[in-house]
């Protein structure tokens, strides 16, 4: 069904790869961290001719920060309803945070003018009831913002997500995240106690990136694979890594770039550092989608809004 290139108006065939999408059922896309970067976004959904009614999107988080689009992202996601299946990054925690007085906003932070917002109540709303992962069994695919720590197995990670979700979505979410900032610990225990427990589930499923043999979180590493010290891996390479029978789509890691492999697929290609926005389509095979970030760059994003570059996180 999907070898027949789509009929255009004037009864022509399209030539095929001109549409990304050929009109034959749902296709579902999965989308690299936006970070603000909303020009980008609008031009990723017009090249997937994307349609809320038919499609689905899924989005590794990290919508806000960085870029000087925050708002309108949001907005745009949260408009597109149920066709969106949306995880939280740390740059949406540390939003949340900010909201929540835990944290203050720093030069390099662009997320001001959703602060101030009239609907403001209404998009923090939303974006707290956002999950920390989705799994989907049918299908043997995991979305999550950084990864999942090599000790643990899909399910224990979808549990321990779902503690923190819990925590956000009630009525004391703000208190809840107190404790939120900080690297330690880094090696999971059953020994931890309730705070080390939630601040390990957070730190590592929105910040990992490299972890030692034995599975623990290095926070200080964040080039490409090949520039870490002598006994980093990236989590997804560590030996005996529990989470081989599922593919799990990230982000987070701009360095890492778009990797696709037969376990995993990273996503964050650094739209907001200059590089592109992607998509891969993951209902069918097909090449990665792209548009181009630099233009966008050049008119502002990536930059906070106080007119300094921002630092990498």
């Amino acid at each position: 069904m999907y070898d027949r290139p789509p009929v255009r108006r004037d009864g022509k065939r399209r030539a095929p790869g001109k549409n990304t999408n050929n009109g034959y059922g749902m296709a579902l896309y999965a989308i690299g961290d936006i970070q603000g970067c909303g020009a980008a976004f609008d031009a990723l959904l017009r090249k997937l001719a994307f349609r809320p009614s038919r499609d689905r999107l899924w989005l590794v988080g990290d919508l806000v920060n960085r870029g000087p689009d925050s708002l309108r992202v949001l907005r745009r996601v949260m408009n597109l309803g149920r066709s969106v299946t949306c995880v939280l990054g740390n740059h949406d925690l540390h939003l949340l945070a900010t909201v929540a007085g835990r944290r203050e906003l720093s030069p390099a932070d662009t997320f001001a003018h959703v602060l101030s917002a009239p609907d403001a109540e209404h998009i923090i709303d939303w974006l707290r009831r956002r999950p920390l992962m989705h799994h989907d069994p049918r299908t043997k695919r995991v979305l999550v913002h950084a990864g999942i720590p090599p000790s643990w197995t899909v399910q224990e990670a979808r549990a321990h997500a779902r503690e923190i979700e819990a925590l956000l979505r009630g009525p004391k979410w703000r208190s809840s995240l107190r404790t939120m900032y900080g690297n330690e610990p880094t090696v999971w225990s059953r020994k931890l106690d309730r705070e080390e427990r939630r601040r390990y589930t957070i730190n590592a499923l929105t910040r990992m990136r490299y972890c030692d043999r034995r599975g623990r979180l290095d926070f200080t590493e964040s080039g490409p694979p090949g520039s870490q010290p002598k006994g980093l891996k990236p989590w997804f390479d560590v030996d005996n890594r529990r989470t081989r029978n599922v593919h799990i789509y990230f982000g987070h890691w701009a360095a890492l770039g778009l990797l696709r492999r037969t376990d995993v697929t990273a996503l964050d290609s650094g739209c907001v550092w200059g590089g592109c926005l992607t998509a891969v389509r993951l209902d069918k095979p097909a090449r990665p989608i792209k548009v181009n970030c630099t233009s966008a760059m050049l008119r502002g994003e990536g930059h906070s809004e106080r007119g300094q570059p921002p630092r990498r996180r």
